[in-house]
């Protein structure tokens, strides 16, 4: 569990035409080895659903999925960005990429890697 605060944050792409918002006491942060996750190179917080809010930008949100098919990547027409995606594991959940939220800072949160390659 812990100890923050559930906090909102707003976050964008690098362009700004996508916008959105999230909710969450940051209670670990992940990093992933499987091949997208480890060409990207983000830190993610798992938020479920309904503690997120797209404010702006569903026209520019581009979408890629690989594997399974199941988890769904989102990127900025645009800029490229990867702002977010829709978790796998957790289907009612957004991983969300934390170097896109507005000045929020990592230190202190405790980050867990998880072994996407092996995964079915």
């Amino acid at each position: 569990m812990s100890s923050r605060l559930p906090t909102r944050y707003e976050g964008s792409c690098h362009c700004g035409a996508v916008r959105f918002a999230v909710t969450t006491d940051f209670p670990e942060l992940t990093t992933c080895d499987c091949s997208i996750c480890k060409r990207k190179n983000a830190l993610m917080v798992a938020v479920h659903e309904n503690c997120f809010e797209l404010l702006a930008g569903e026209d520019e949100l581009r979408e890629y999925g690989f594997h399974t098919q199941v988890a769904r990547h989102f990127f900025c027409g645009t800029c490229g960005i990867y702002p977010f995606h829709k978790k796998r594991m957790l289907p009612d959940h957004y991983g969300i990429n934390v170097f896109c939220l507005e000045g929020f800072d990592p230190v202190g949160i405790p980050v867990r890697e998880t072994n996407g390659t092996l995964l079915p």
